[in-house]
């Protein structure tokens, strides 16, 4: 039996890709954050309710990928209400409804739950300690959605880029053809991940899910392979553009202050997620490659 996928968040950068590489067979409804605001109860009820029942008309597996959240880390330092709504609050509401339809729910989360001061890759069940707004309310989402339903799974991520909205790549891509030399920081060290590898593999945990046969553990990491800090990200996305890799130059954490704290480490193990039978993002470097050959970025 094909999948229907309800992706909230569906015009965002994930959102984009899980469009793409979702299939032909199935059926994907993707609304903007404008079209579905999930802090909004009713909104979420409505929405559920009528994706799973047009998904079982037809003789489909529905389920829900949540896409959508607050991800302006240094304005939720000054905004964190708004940023617990859309990112504690909203999850739980498609929690609620998904258990109301009986929808299995995927719901993307992130490394800033960390404290980032691991020095091995973090695994699922470490223990957590958010050090910024945006990491608490990321947090809290995970909670409310595994208190509310069973049928629930946290896959947590990082350092995301891809074909839509903005994000690292295209902007190392935009400062090189302003500035004759970059500095970027050296010394935060985490696992670039491209936007439809993880699309994918959310995909294949959904055909899992729906039939029944997903993984017991509830929070998963899916992250491109390997490692690297946001300098080699950067000399990386020169060397894909043709440039001179030696124009970005190391600095450190404290060159650049932000509001948020930054994760100094904060690479996720994918030990869970190949034990619970799905298929490991390709090496982060493998990814950055293909994405420029396929014209995908910058």
């Amino acid at each position: 039996m094909a999948l229907a996928l309800l992706v909230p968040g569906g015009r965002g950068q994930l959102g984009h890709d899980l469009v793409a590489v979702a299939p032909s067979e199935g059926l994907v409804h993707a609304p903007s954050s404008a079209e579905l605001d999930i802090t909004d109860a009713q909104a979420v009820s409505d929405a559920v309710a009528s994706f799973a029942c047009a998904a079982r008309d037809d003789s489909l597996r529905p389920v829900v990928v949540n896409a959508a959240a607050y991800t302006a880390v240094d304005a939720a330092e000054s905004d964190e209400d708004r940023a617990f709504l859309v990112n504690a609050k909203g999850p739980e509401l498609l929690a609620a409804a998904c258990r109301e339809h009986d929808v299995p729910l995927l719901h993307v989360s992130t490394d800033y739950v960390f404290p980032g001061d691991g020095t091995r890759p973090y695994e699922p069940d470490d223990e957590t300690g958010p050090r910024s707004a945006y990491g608490r309310t990321k947090l809290a989402g995970e909670q409310r959605v595994l208190a509310c339903w069973e049928r629930s799974w946290v896959v947590r991520t990082a350092w995301v880029y891809g074909a839509g909205g903005p994000n690292f790549v295209k902007t190392m891509a935009r400062l090189a053809n302003e500035r004759d030399q970059l500095s970027v920081v050296d010394d935060q060290i985490g696992s670039p991940t491209w936007a439809l590898d993880l699309a994918g593999g959310l995909v294949e945990l959904a055909a899992l899910v729906a039939a029944r046969r997903g993984p017991a553990r509830r929070v998963l990491h899916a992250t491109g392979g390997g490692e690297t800090t946001w300098c080699g990200f950067a000399k990386a996305v020169f060397a894909e553009l043709g440039l001179d890799p030696e124009r970005v130059k190391p600095c450190g954490t404290a060159d650049f202050p932000r509001p948020a704290p930054r994760p100094a480490y904060s690479v996720l193990s994918g030990r869970a997620w190949q034990e619970a039978g799905l298929t490991p993002l390709r090496p982060w470097r493998e990814a950055l490659s293909t994405a420029f050959a396929t014209g995908a970025v910058p």
